[in-house]
Formats: C-alpha cells, structure tokens, sequence
C-alpha cells in the first residue's frame, strides 16, 4: 500500500476496465504489488539476515541472545523512527546522534550540580531536547536553507557543547554517578528497567519501540497529520497551495526527533548511571541508514514506519550476530556499506516499480 500526498483523502474517477491485453489498464501481478509497498523489500532482507547469522551463531538460537539482539535494534529503533517520519517530510536531522547525549548530560548535571530531584533535570532535559528540535525546523523553514546544512551547524554546536560544558562543570570528560539521588530508581524502572518473559529478562525499550511504532503508522495513515507530512515530503510548494501548514508541520517533525533523542538520552543515563561527554558522534548516520533502509526515499515523500523497524533489527541482527558468531566486530561497518548501498539500489526499483504503468 502507498500512500498519496494529498492534504486530504485521495479520491479519483472510477477506473474503466480497457481492452482486453491493454498493458496500460492491465493490472500488476500481485507480487509486483507487493514488492512495491516500502516495508516489504526490508522485511525480506531482516528475515535473510536472521537465518544466516542463526546458522553462522547458533549461540543467538537462545532466548537471551536474541533479547540482546532486541535490545540492540530498539535503541536504534527508537530514534529512527522519528528520524524516518522526518525523512518522509523531506529533511534531515545530522545533530540526531549527539542530540541524544546532550538530552542525557543536561538531566545529569543539573540534578548532580544543583542537587535536586533527577525529575527535575529529566523535565529540563525534554525542554532542551524540543526547543533544539524546534530551533532546527524554525531555521529550516524560515531561512530556505538546506536541513542537511543547518543540521550540521546544530551538530557540531552540541558536540563542542557538550565536552566544553562537562569537562567546565565536572573537571572530566563524564558526569558523575547520580544512581544514589533521589528519583533515580522510580526514573530507571520508567526507562531502563527490565521485563520477565520466560526466564528470560528483556529491556523494557523493546516493547517502548514497538508501541511507538505503532503509533507512529497510526498517526502517518489514519491522521490528518499523516496527509501533511507526506504532502510536504512530496512538494511543500504543492501542499501550502492546497492548505498545508508546512511550517507547522516541519517544526513539529524536527521537534518529535528531540523528543526521541530526549527518551533515549534518558535510557542511556538511567542504565549506566554517568554519561561519556563524547559519545553519540555517527550515530545519527546510523539512524538515517536504518530509515533508508526501511524504504525511506532520500527525495522525501515515501516511506512507512514499519519499514525502519525491520532496518533497526537488521542493525541490532548484524551488530549482535558478528560478536555472537565470534568474527572481528570491525566487520560491523562493511556490512553496514553493503545494507545500505543495497537499500538505495532497492528503493530505487521499488519507486519505479511503484509509478511504473
């Protein structure tokens, strides 16, 4: 299924059957229909990437192995999901990957240094998180600039940032253990407690990764929202002729990947306790990939939210399988090039075979 973007609900004259053997009228068989919806490209290569490591590690065959694997893709997940409905808008976030980290070491320091409530910092943290995502589409849409560049501006403002402010505020290139102030442990079981099922333990941001999956196709196919968002994706030019409020509607998708960064950055401080000032460099490119590689078109406009979460798993699959498998972890990024250059060549067929008559 691909979805139109319109403003509204996509309507259209009944189709007149043509004359029999009229290849413009004749309809496609059922596996090229498939084929053409964005998810099903990935889910095939998820499921090619889970039999082959399940034979090369038959290791990750276990429950707990595979609960690793889950946990893997969900933290990448989480954040490529927003990443992807911002994709489909037709822009790009670069500052994603230390986005994160910033979001994590503002609610440490400040609970830390002020010696307040972790709450308090969780909260200032998620107003950092949106005001970044609101400074990024606001520059977007009202300078006409390129998101790729304003972006990058943001992501090497917060990576300097973020190691000048922690090595100023703490002497070091990390924040200090908050695991003994007050709301730590409530704020844990929010954002990285753990789930039974089976004698096996699974990270509660697997199940997180699902339901906002969830949410975020319900809110691209059943909601208004969802028009928008594919219709500026497709030509903003268009859209705001037909009502679209564009620049609404790209502010509030950069805002939704600060709010992704945010929750991510606060699983990352409640499992570890401290957070590492220099982190989350190249991250960002790992949310983007995952996204292509779940059927995001670069040009904007197509793409599902089913498609990244089979691009997350293939992540968190290749990523867990070569350390299962006992192969040198350096490989991680070769099969990383060869998923994504892969990907690309697919979504380009797929989007021909989608407009193909």
């Amino acid at each position: 299924m691909s979805v139109t973007p319109h403003a509204g609900p996509a309507t259209g004259p009944a189709q007149v059957p043509g004359p029999a053997g009229d290849g413009r009228t004749a309809r496609r068989p059922l596996v090229l229909r498939l084929l053409a919806r964005p998810e099903v490209g990935v889910l095939l290569g998820a499921l090619a990437v889970l039999v082959f490591f399940l034979i090369a590690a038959p290791s990750l065959r276990q429950g707990s192995s595979m609960a690793t694997v889950l946990y893997q893709s969900s933290t990448i997940g989480i954040m490529a999901l927003p990443v992807a409905l911002l994709m489909i808008g037709g822009e790009f976030d670069l500052s994603a990957g230390v986005a994160v980290i910033s979001s994590a070491l503002t609610a440490s320091m400040l609970s830390y240094q002020l010696t307040v409530n972790v709450w308090t910092g969780v909260v200032v943290a998620l107003v950092l998180s949106l005001g970044v995502g609101a400074l990024n589409g606001w520059m977007v849409t009202r300078t006409g600039l390129p998101s790729f560049l304003v972006t990058l501006g943001t992501f090497l403002i917060l990576q300097g940032v973020n190691l000048a402010v922690t090595k100023l505020v703490t002497d070091n290139v990390a924040t200090d253990d908050i695991s003994d102030m007050d709301g730590f442990g409530q704020a844990k079981k929010i954002f990285a407690s753990s789930v039974g099922i089976g004698g096996v333990q699974v990270k509660i941001t697997v199940f997180y990764w699902l339901a906002f999956a969830a949410l975020a196709t319900w809110l691209l196919l059943r909601t208004r929202y969802g028009n928008w968002v594919f219709a500026v994706g497709g030509s903003a030019q268009s859209a705001r002729a037909v009502g679209v409020p564009v620049t609404f509607t790209k502010i509030t998708l950069f805002m939704l990947v600060g709010l992704g960064a945010w929750f991510t950055g606060m699983h990352n401080l409640f499992s570890f306790n401290t957070v590492q000032s220099g982190e989350g460099v190249g991250q960002e490119l790992i949310y983007i990939s995952a996204a292509v590689i779940g059927g995001c078109l670069l040009t904007g406009g197509h793409g599902t939210a089913i498609g990244p979460v089979f691009g997350a798993f293939m992540f968190g699959m290749v990523n867990q399988g070569i350390v299962f498998a006992g192969w040198n972890p350096d490989w991680f990024k070769a099969f990383l090039g060869v998923m994504l250059l892969g990907a690309v060549l697919i979504n380009l067929w797929v989007r021909r075979t989608a407009t193909r008559r």
